[in-house]
């Protein structure tokens, strides 16, 4: 059964271009929507309204994802839009939540077979395929959420002259450990399956493990940096 999804009004709110957006999803859970682009202050600011948002009591779970929030309350909220406002103000106001994690030093195999879509990358932004590993070396990362699917990790930072559309025909099986490039994001395939992000290399990294405590190797706020192993054009 598909949930409904009712947005909440923003009353005296409205007009603002910083105005977040928050939805009702079905009866217990609530989306968060924070406005503007996807810039590293404005994670910062989901991570302090996440555990702003884990601290009441009635609230379950806190899931953060690229510039949103979903919250699970422990039983239907009697007054969704009182939530709402309360989430309107804790936004305005708290502070930016800085995370020190950890750094992995990430070796990448690019192009070749498992990096096959790096000429797409380059034909697409104008660069050769070197300028394109050039750039993607260059930026500390920053894992701002782990979705999608279990331990990827969606990483800032990328340099916006190697921002990629995602492909229309979806690669069927991608490995996992691909390094990738989706729009203005960065990632590593957590697991094998259809992808739709551009490869441009490979990693050894195992990014999940059931059987590892915990199975997830990235975590929010660890950061990331890439190197070239070998290059294959």
């Amino acid at each position: 059964m598909t949930e409904a999804i009712t947005t909440l009004k923003v009353d005296q709110f409205a007009g603002s271009a910083e105005v977040p957006t928050i939805s009702m999803i079905g009866t217990r859970a609530m989306l968060f929507e924070a406005p503007g682009a996807f810039t590293l202050a404005c994670q910062r600011r989901i991570w302090a309204l996440m555990d702003a948002c884990s601290e009441r009591p009635d609230i379950a779970e806190v899931m953060p994802g690229v510039t949103n929030l979903m919250l699970i309350f422990s039983i239907p909220p009697e007054n969704p839009e009182m939530v709402a406002s309360w989430l309107r103000k804790a936004w305005e106001t708290l502070p930016e939540k800085h995370i020190k994690g950890r750094l992995f030093e990430v070796a990448v195999r690019y192009g070749g077979e498992l990096g096959s879509d790096l000429l797409r990358v380059a034909e697409h932004c104008g660069l050769s395929p070197q300028e394109v590993i050039t750039l993607h070396q260059a930026p500390l990362y920053t894992v701002c959420a782990l979705g999608s699917v279990p331990g990827f990790g969606y990483l800032h930072g990328l340099d916006p002259r190697l921002e990629t559309p995602r492909k229309s025909v979806p690669s069927l099986k991608m490995l996992a450990g691909t390094v990738t490039i989706g729009g203005p994001q960065a990632g590593i395939s957590a697991l094998t399956g259809p992808n739709g992000w551009n490869s441009i290399g490979f990693s050894d990294l195992v990014m999940f493990d059931p059987e590892r405590e915990p199975p997830a190797l990235f975590e929010v706020g660890d950061q990331i940096r890439f190197y070239a192993e070998s290059i294959d054009v």
